[in-house]
Formats: C-alpha cells, sequence, structure tokens
C-alpha cells in the first residue's frame, strides 16, 4: 500500500507542468519592400520614416525623361492618325457625292462610264486607306493606354496598410528599378520570432499555447506556436519559433521585447524504468 501512495505522489510530481522562459521579438509577418519599376529621379517624397499609412496610399512620385519623350512620340502618331483618318473619311464621303451627281446627270454626262469607273476606282482605294488608318488609330490608341499604365508606376502608392520604418530616398535622388527605397511594415499581422535551445526543442510542439509579456508597455497575453523552423543554428545550436497572437493593443509594434513562458509536461516514458 505504502508503495503504490510512494508511486502515486511520484507520478503526480512528474505530471505537473514545468515551464521556462524565453525572450523574444514581435516582428511583422507581412513586411513589404517598396522600389520603382521604372529609373528616374525623384520628383516628390510624401512620407517619412514612421507614419502610417493606408493602402494606395502616395508615397512618393518620379519623372523619368525617358518615359516624357515616349509619352510625346505616341500622343503625337495618334493624333497624325486621327487627322489621316478624317481626311480620307471626308475624302470618301466626297467621292460618293460626286457618284451620286454623275449618276443624277448620266444623260448630260460625257464619258460617263470612263469617269464613274475612276470614280469607283478611286472610292475603292480610299476605303482601303481609310481602313488601314484606322487599325492605325486602334494600335497607336492601344499604346496610349499602355503608357498611361505606365505613367502610374511612376506615382508608388502603398500596398497595403502599415508603417513606413525605412525611407532611403530624397527629392533629386535617380530611383534604380529592382533596388528598395523603402521598408512599409503591416500592422495587422505581428507575430512574435523566439531563439528556442536545441535541449528545449522535445518540450514544445506547433499549436502549443503559451503566455508572453510586453514589459514595455505592461502587456500580458496568449499565443500559439506558429512553426518550428527545423533548421538549428550551428553556433548557438537554437531553433526559431515563430508566435501567432491577436494583436488587442494598438501600442504593440514590431521590435519590441518579449518575455515568453512555455509550459511543458516532463517525459515519463523512464518513469517505471
Amino acid at each position: 500500500m505504502l508503495k503504490i501512495i510512494l508511486l502515486s505522489q511520484l507520478l503526480t510530481l512528474f505530471l505537473v507542468a514545468n515551464s521556462f522562459t524565453v525572450t523574444g521579438t514581435v516582428v511583422s509577418d507581412n513586411k513589404k519592400y517598396i522600389g520603382a519599376r521604372y529609373m528616374g529621379y525623384v520628383k516628390e517624397v510624401y512620407v517619412n520614416i514612421g507614419d502610417k499609412v493606408k493602402r494606395e496610399d502616395d508615397l512618393f512620385k518620379m519623372e523619368s525623361a525617358e518615359f516624357d519623350i515616349l509619352k510625346e512620340q505616341v500622343n503625337l502618331g495618334l493624333e497624325q492618325a486621327e487627322i489621316l483618318t478624317d481626311v480620307y473619311r471626308s475624302k470618301l464621303d466626297e467621292i460618293r457625292r460626286n457618284k451620286a451627281v454623275l449618276s443624277r446627270n448620266r444623260n448630260n454626262a460625257m464619258n460617263f462610264e470612263d469617269m464613274s469607273e475612276n470614280l469607283s476606282i478611286t472610292a475603292e482605294h480610299t476605303e482601303s486607306m481609310l481602313k488601314a488608318m484606322k487599325a492605325i488609330v486602334k494600335s497607336a490608341s492601344q499604346k496610349a493606354k499602355e503608357v498611361s499604365i505606365i505613367s502610374h508606376y511612376l506615382e508608388v502608392k502603398a500596398p497595403s496598410n502599415g508603417i513606413i520604418v525605412q525611407k532611403n530616398l530624397h527629392v533629386g535622388d535617380m530611383v534604380m528599378p529592382g533596388f528598395p527605397v523603402m521598408i512599409l511594415v503591416d500592422l495587422d499581422h505581428l507575430e512574435i520570432e523566439a531563439q528556442i535551445s536545441e535541449s528545449d526543442i522535445l518540450k514544445i510542439n506547433e499549436g502549443d499555447f503559451i503566455k508572453f509579456q510586453i514589459p514595455s508597455i505592461r502587456y500580458k497575453g496568449r499565443g500559439r506556436i506558429k512553426s518550428i523552423v527545423p533548421s538549428a543554428n550551428p553556433m548557438t545550436h537554437t531553433f526559431t519559433i515563430r508566435i501567432s497572437f491577436k494583436r488587442d493593443h494598438k501600442k504593440i509594434y514590431p521590435g519590441m521585447y518579449t518575455k515568453i513562458t512555455i509550459e511543458y509536461i516532463p517525459s515519463t516514458h523512464n518513469l517505471y524504468k
């Protein structure tokens, strides 16, 4: 009986949840690196570091000499094509009027057949030219639309709600395509990142609930282990974990220090040996 009581007490002792503490940092799961699609000089900058922005807010505007020349050429080509289309359309209408007049006066006209045939040939040629000019106008209009779309790329807007945490450009700077000049952090998708010692890896699992504190704002909350990155740091022998939580405090920002408490039940596989 005494052995049973002692074994029961020992089992209870082992099944009591233990805990360990690690430190972490609030990070954003949705960080945007913002750059330009075309080369050009910065004409206007509308935001500074620390500014909160909403989706589609203007961030900066560029000017490009190459784009201005292209836009001017496209608009000029479209204008010329539209003018020639109107010329051929007017000429075709005039030929049709002349044919109608000739048809009414065919009895008094000399060489009626020759004149009618010449007008028909001229009308056919003019119709072909009018058709060709309409095709050119359509192509030029499509090109103008493409240039208009490109013009929107020169006005860079915020891709999502967030806060500007880095800005590496000023008015007059040249921006190269593919190089980020701003970093925007989405405050609606925050997580906690922490390092777990390799010796503690058996004590945690994806989906486990944890408790955490943010001392700077005296905040306490609960989170859940979202992922365990399966690649240990060979220098420190630690694993990275990401913890999801609900941001119910408006002053929780990326970079904040956190203190994480993880509870676990010790393994009992050697208890009865």
